[in-house]
């Protein structure tokens, strides 16, 4: 079954170092284990501005001299990829602090391959509101930003995004919104998690929640697939098949995170499980979760959905 989807992970963390290559071959993992598209990080709101510039150029470079990726521009650029068993490659932003106050940059960052771009980052920016900060609501300005994201084609996402602002970002957008990888509130509480009001709302925009593979917010730091299919099960009672995706957020250098963690006890409060140690489920155990989902009965079709085809039809509609 595996084989036979397109699977697209919508969120992967590499090392945000500049002039560091050194764990971009790594990206076979996902080849490997049968992962068609993949969205790379290429900055989050606690890194600086210039970084993250500096990062995208570096993948770019990579991924110009590689034969078995292509930096996907179109749709039609990923079943190109599928076509050659290429892994297809696209690029997000953790939160709009990367634009600053001009908002010029939204279409800057989308023509280097940005694809979706988050309102906020556990923290409040000039946008709107974080999940672990005092969220004041979608401001004026970050509405500007959402309208001129959808002139573009880049997608709103509204992982690490306070309720409110979310809710606000519900209302606003046109076209569909995500959560890139978050997970259900109801089967595990942490905030971080997004509750049903605000998962029903996404599908009623015809979004997508995207799961990830973290294990505290997954549970009690469990990572396994079991847990993984768990939350599947909980959105598929939620909202159905259609709004169902996956987004890992599987780091591969740990000791970059653990040192973000520690440098940034604003952004990731120990008091609320952040800490080193903490598990993730890795594209490679994507073959389990999809054993699981045949032991709970899940329909061929809906395995494709989930796995892939929910996010394309998303690209369909909103990427220009």
């Amino acid at each position: 079954m595996l084989k036979d989807s397109l699977v697209w992970d919508n969120h992967g963390c590499m090392p945000l170092r500049p002039n560091d290559y050194s764990f971009l071959p790594q990206l076979q993992q996902y080849r490997d284990s049968g992962v068609d598209v993949v969205s790379l990080n290429v900055g989050f709101d606690a890194v600086p501005f210039v970084q993250t510039f500096q990062v995208i150029a570096d993948f770019r470079y990579w991924l110009a001299q590689q034969e078995n990726y292509v930096l996907v521009e179109t749709v039609q650029d990923i079943e190109r990829a599928v076509a050659d068993d290429k892994l297809a490659v696209t690029f997000d932003v953790e939160g709009a602090a990367c634009i600053g106050d001009q908002i010029s940059l939204v279409s800057m960052f989308y023509d280097l391959g940005v694809r979706w771009m988050l309102m906020a980052y556990n923290q409040n920016n000039l946008v709107g509101g974080g999940c672990q900060d005092d969220d004041q609501g979608l401001t004026e300005f970050g509405r500007d930003v959402l309208a001129e994201m959808k002139r573009v084609g880049m997608v709103a996402c509204c992982s690490h995004t306070g309720e409110r602002t979310t809710m606000d970002v519900m209302e606003h957008a046109d076209n569909p919104v995500i959560f890139s990888h978050s997970n259900p509130l109801g089967v595990h509480q942490h905030e971080r998690n997004i509750s049903d009001r605000v998962i029903e709302a996404c599908a009623e925009t015809g979004g997508v929640v995207c799961l990830n593979g973290v294990g505290l917010f997954l549970g009690e730091n469990d990572a396994r697939p079991q847990t993984f299919a768990d939350h599947v099960d909980y959105l598929l009672e939620k909202v159905g098949d259609e709004h169902i995706g996956v987004g890992l957020d599987y780091v591969f250098d740990m000791d970059e995170l653990n040192a973000y963690v520690a440098e940034h006890p604003d952004v990731f409060p120990p008091e609320k499980g952040y800490r080193a140690g903490l598990d993730f489920m890795g594209p490679d155990k994507l073959s389990e979760v999809v054993q699981i989902f045949g032991e709970r009965g899940y329909s061929d079709t809906t395995i494709s959905k989930i796995m892939g085809q929910n996010l394309v039809r998303v690209a369909k509609e909103v990427w220009a």
